[in-house]
């Protein structure tokens, strides 16, 4: 997985929304002057996400460059946090509750009204 790839050992979530027609510079700003951290700490993965919710943006620094990540999701959406305007650091399963769809800081499984399959 990506993870062992690249060394990834943090995983911080710009939470709200960022225009993701930013590139490589617009998004070590954003990591910089919005949330107050540091865009070139390596083994860090900063993950973004725009008002549409099927798609996210991730920026890693690999010690000679940066790496940036584009995922589009074909079916569905993220659970993004939008509320907030902080960043937050995930675990390993909040991550993959973000790859789920999940909203990683509040996963919770929308209960299915039988009723409403029929």
């Amino acid at each position: 997985m990506l993870e062992d790839a690249a060394g990834i050992r943090r995983v911080v979530l710009a939470c709200g929304t960022v225009d993701l027609r930013k590139g490589i510079d617009g998004l070590a700003t954003i990591i910089g002057d919005k949330y107050g951290q540091n865009p070139f700490e390596k083994g860090t993965l900063f993950l973004f996400c725009g008002k549409r919710s099927d798609r996210c943006k991730g920026l890693l620094w690999m010690g000679t460059g940066f790496l940036l990540l584009y995922k589009r999701f074909e079916d569905g959406r993220l659970s993004w946090p939008r509320t907030t305007q902080e960043a937050a650091d995930l675990t390993e399963e909040q991550y993959r509750y973000l790859m789920m769809g999940l909203n990683p800081l509040n996963p919770k499984i929308k209960d299915v009204d039988p009723k409403k399959i029929y």
